[in-house]
Formats: C-alpha cells, structure tokens, sequence
C-alpha cells in the first residue's frame, strides 16, 4: 500500500482518524474529524515521524522538495520538525533542524530561535494547514533570517474550500496559502487518499466504510 494509504490506517487505528457528525472551529459540519494530538506516545510520534521523512524522501527523490534543513514552528512543529529529523537521518539524509518560540527570549541564549541557525533551503514541518496563517508567519520569519522556504509538510489535506455557505472560497485553505506564499505544500496524505482507503479492500478501514457516502457528499459539497 503506497504511504498516503499506510498514513491514514496508522491514523485510524490511533484514533487520531475518525468518523461521525462533528462541527468544525468554524461551525461547519463535518462526517470526518482529524486529531493530530492523539499521537501521544513515544512509539507512535516515532511512526509518525517516519512517515513525514519518508515523504519528504520521496517528494526529494522524485524533484519536487529540495531542502537542506527543517524548522519547526512552536509549539507542535517543535516535536514533529526534530521527530522528522531523527527519522530522515535512520534514511541516511542527515539534516539540521531549529524551531521558534512563541515570545522572544531576553536571557540566557536569547533570541526566538533554538538549534540549528536558518541556511539555505528550509522545509516547514508542522500538522494541517486551516487559515495559513502559523505558516505564512513561518514563511517570514525563515525569509528575515536570509534563508529560502523550501516547503511546507503537513499530515492531511482536506482539501475544501473555506469560508461560509453561500460565499466559499475558490481555493482551498492549501491553494490560498501556496498561491499568497509561492511556497508548495507537501501532504503525507489527502482527503482524495481517504477516499480510496475507504473504497479499498483494507481490513483497517472496513469498520468505517459506512462513512462513505456523507464524505463524498461532503466533497462534493465543499471540495476544492
């Protein structure tokens, strides 16, 4: 089974994927909801982080990420961007790693940003895109620094557009910041990926089948 699929089996039997009737931040609702806060032990933040080194891996091998270091926005990206850099070196890509604090320090080391100083080309790993905002701030904090943003890596793309019934968005909350940023996005999965899990024959999956049909209404409702 390709990442994308493997991804979100780990995310179900974690609990971090489910299924209902769930009311989003923005009141809308929603037949799937996504909690990247469920990956709460040591060994499945250590999975976790396999399978965003594993596709940065392969966006890399395949000319779509070039990258020479990994930042971390606070507070999840700073688990997640060094989690991610441990896995990328146990695949023999070896790469520095820095993340930011909320409020800049005045003592001791000082300064807003721990580890590695930002050179060259610098990925962005943190857990879902919902108004771009965390990221375009990530952005303009690795440009102040004299690097380049290299990407963003994200668990999920849900894919819909945003904004209220009657006045939704052309773009999703992905294409809005990839347009505003020229700056890619590389998802270790898609609603697009869910789909195909639930349409496939995986065991892991078969209990959520009955979900089916109110996500592809809800694509078809809001997708982008």
């Amino acid at each position: 089974m390709p990442v994308p699929g493997q991804f979100l089996e780990f995310a179900l039997q974690c609990g971090a994927l489910t299924f209902g009737d769930f009311t989003t931040r923005s009141g809308r609702r929603t037949p799937y909801f996504f909690d990247a806060g469920r990956f709460d032990r040591g060994s499945t933040l250590g999975r976790l982080a396999r399978f965003y080194a594993q596709t940065l891996a392969d966006a890399r091998a395949q000319g779509r990420a070039r990258f020479d270091m990994l930042f971390g926005p606070a507070y999840k990206g700073i688990a997640l961007a060094s989690s991610t850099a441990v896995a990328l070196a146990g695949l023999d890509l070896d790469v520095a790693f820095a993340y930011n604090r909320k409020e800049r320090k005045d003592h001791g080391e000082g300064g807003e940003l721990i580890g590695a100083p930002l050179l060259g080309r610098v990925m962005i790993v943190d857990d879902v895109i919902t108004d771009g905002a965390a990221k375009r701030e990530a952005v303009e904090l690795i440009r102040a620094h004299g690097a380049e943003p290299a990407g963003v890596v994200i668990m999920l793309d849900r894919m819909e557009r945003t904004g209220a019934e009657g006045a939704l968005s052309r773009l999703s909350a992905v294409q809005a910041f990839e347009q505003a940023s020229g700056v890619p996005v590389i998802p270790i999965a898609r609603l697009d990926d869910l789909v195909g899990l639930l349409r496939s024959d995986s065991a892991a999956a078969a209990p959520a089948r009955v979900h089916l049909p109110a996500i592809l209404a809800y694509r078809e409702r809001y997708g982008a």
